[in-house]
């Protein structure tokens, strides 16, 4: 968070994180592992250093190898597409001076790529906490304005410690001169 007395910004990280960039790899490394195995037993070359696949019968186990390798290329594609567009990353801006709350996160490739809600400071009511406990936990900050409508604040996909949440949450009540709500 960076904040001055008039200006509160607040960075999103986005699918540019350490775990994207793991199964990315991990998934580029399988698919085309895959793929090359299931070419060398239709070629009868071998593609691979590890191991010798050019001796396999193409059908059925050369098909099964190149459609999981066509399969795991294109997941991997779709992995680097969505960390090179850093999709979901952006930021939260709270402005006094300008006298408006500005939301920006980058979306996927069209149109719609970036996404910006920009609304009056008077017409926000509170900053919600959600927690939800479990296995599949759940900690989000939310912007409540005017006709009830919720925006979520916190990135998506790691959830944040309680600990951080609360601070965060406070942080922004007390700037903006809001209620909490949710704790």
């Amino acid at each position: 968070m960076e904040t001055n007395n008039l200006i509160l910004r607040q960075n999103i990280t986005g699918a540019r994180r350490f775990s994207n960039f793991w199964w990315a790899s991990v998934v580029s490394i399988g698919g085309i592992g895959f793929l090359l195995a299931g070419l060398s037993s239709y070629f009868h070359t071998n593609f691979l250093m590890v191991s010798d696949t050019s001796t396999l019968p193409f059908v059925p186990q050369g098909i099964a190898l190149t459609f999981y390798g066509v399969a795991g290329t294109l997941l991997a594609l779709y992995l680097w597409l969505m960390v090179f567009l850093n999709v979901g990353g952006g930021y939260n801006e709270f402005d006094k001076k300008k006298g408006n709350v500005t939301i920006f996160r980058f979306g996927f490739l069209g149109k719609n790529r970036r996404i910006e809600l920009v609304y009056n400071l008077d017409d926000i009511q509170a900053i919600r906490a959600e927690i939800k406990e479990g296995l599949n936990p759940k900690r989000t900050l939310y912007l409540r304005v005017k006709p009830k409508r919720d925006i979520p604040l916190t990135p998506v996909g790691e959830p944040i410690s309680l600990s951080k949440l609360e601070n965060q949450g406070a942080e922004l009540a007390r700037f903006l001169t809001v209620p909490l709500e949710g704790l």
